[in-house]
């Protein structure tokens, strides 16, 4: 088994050998505002190969389409890609898709790098990008490309939206005398519902893979992580992950050991890990990061049902905010998944504390539950012991402040 390390201090995609990034400020929002760094950079060294996986929603933005347009026509050899934070575009009809494209052409011509970016855009939909501003942005991102540590956390930076925090996260191990990397960012606070969530995500690595293997490791991770988070319920317009592999540390996970792969596969599924728990618990103004466990199901699809409409109901979220241990709402919307709970077998626990063993309240406990919910994060597990298969969920609670925050633009 070959040890997997996530660094404690990250300085996102340029802990990667082989890429360069940026971040710049063109004031795509249209404020006035030059200080806030709005447009990102990320190239490889040469073109690399490149795999995605992206938002299942109907209405789906115009740089979404681009990207699956993009990676079968370049062989999926890409030179990186270009993001702006302020401004979806989508919604923004065939107006948007020609703004997606000169973006795209625009980066490649200002990096001089003989190969596509991928664009991706994250913001307010609905409304035309600005493109003399994005086209400024792009220029100058394009002369500040660099692999130092603030040229990447300043392209982690420029992806946020209502985010309070960048996000970033790099995982590493060695194979025979060589260091392998897999480094990532992401951006992402509201809208937070698989699939995926109105979030950007990023990661580079250095092994040697093609874009089937690449797409094949990634999806599994996304599975795993990204789609695996709620914050309000809300699938967006522009959910995007992106994976790149420039070769550069000479390791082939797929030509090797079957150790090498499967630590390949883990650290990516960390990274993934990682940037996801830091998206749910930056969530919009949220108080309470809850892991919810569903376990004892005869299907996983079961188990999945029922941690969704637990962890996306508004009044349990309520609850959470408050600090008050209902676990009569937990019941209650366990079973509002219609999946055949029998509430003789049903369990709840808040950490390891039991609210509810086989149907019968533990009410002695409630000093001990308040204490769990009071935390600012907590596991909740609720069993039905019916099967043995599970799911987990990492949600959020709502509170009032969440309401202001979004009653409008």
């Amino acid at each position: 088994m070959i040890p997997i390390i996530l660094l404690e201090n990250s300085n996102g995609l340029t802990d990667c050998p082989g890429f360069k990034a940026a971040g710049a400020a063109c004031d795509v929002r249209e404020l006035g505002d030059m200080e806030r760094l709005d447009l990102a950079m990320v190239a490889a060294d040469k073109p690399c190969s490149a795999a995605g996986v992206f938002t299942l929603n109907d209405i789906c933005a115009a740089p979404v389409r681009l990207c699956k347009e993009i990676l079968p026509r370049s062989g999926n050899k890409v030179a990186g890609f270009v993001a702006n934070s302020g401004n979806a575009n989508a919604a923004t009809g065939e107006q948007g898709m020609a703004d997606a494209k000169e973006m795209g052409a625009l980066a490649q011509l200002s990096s001089g790098i003989g190969a596509p970016f991928l664009v991706c855009s994250t913001g307010r939909i609905g409304r035309k990008l600005p493109m003399e501003r994005v086209e400024s942005g792009i220029q100058t991102a394009a002369g500040k490309l660099s692999d130092d540590a603030q040229s990447s956390l300043n392209a982690a930076d420029a992806i946020l939206t209502s985010d309070t925090r960048r996000k970033v996260a790099t995982a590493q191990f060695n194979f025979e005398g060589q260091t392998v990397t897999v480094s990532g960012m992401a951006k992402g606070a509201g809208m937070i519902e698989p699939n995926m969530a109105t979030m950007l995500a990023f990661l580079t690595t250095d092994v040697i893979a093609n874009s089937e293997q690449l797409k094949h490791v990634l999806t599994a991770a996304v599975n795993q992580t990204f789609n695996r988070i709620s914050v309000d319920g809300d699938m967006s317009t522009n959910d995007t992950v992106l994976l790149f592999a420039n070769g550069k540390s000479g390791v082939d996970p797929w030509d090797g050991p079957a150790d090498l792969l499967f630590a390949f596969k883990e650290a990516v599924f960390k990274v993934c890990e990682r940037l996801a728990e830091l998206i749910v618990g930056d969530g919009e103004k949220v108080t309470k990061l809850v892991e919810l466990m569903v376990q004892g199901c005869p299907r996983v699809q079961d188990a999945e049902k029922v941690a969704r409409t637990v962890g996306n109901s508004l009044l349990v979220k309520a609850s959470w905010y408050g600090s008050d241990p209902n676990w009569g709402r937990l019941a209650s919307a366990a079973g509002d998944a219609s999946v055949g709970l029998k509430e003789e077998l049903l369990d709840i626990h808040y950490d390891d504390v039991p609210a509810l063993l086989k149907g019968v309240p533990q009410d002695t406990r409630v000093a001990d539950w308040k204490a769990v919910v009071a935390k600012k994060r907590f596991r909740i597990t609720i069993n039905l012991n019916q099967g043995n298969r599970d799911f987990r969920l990492l949600t959020s609670d709502l509170s009032e402040a969440y309401v202001n925050f979004n009653k409008s633009e």
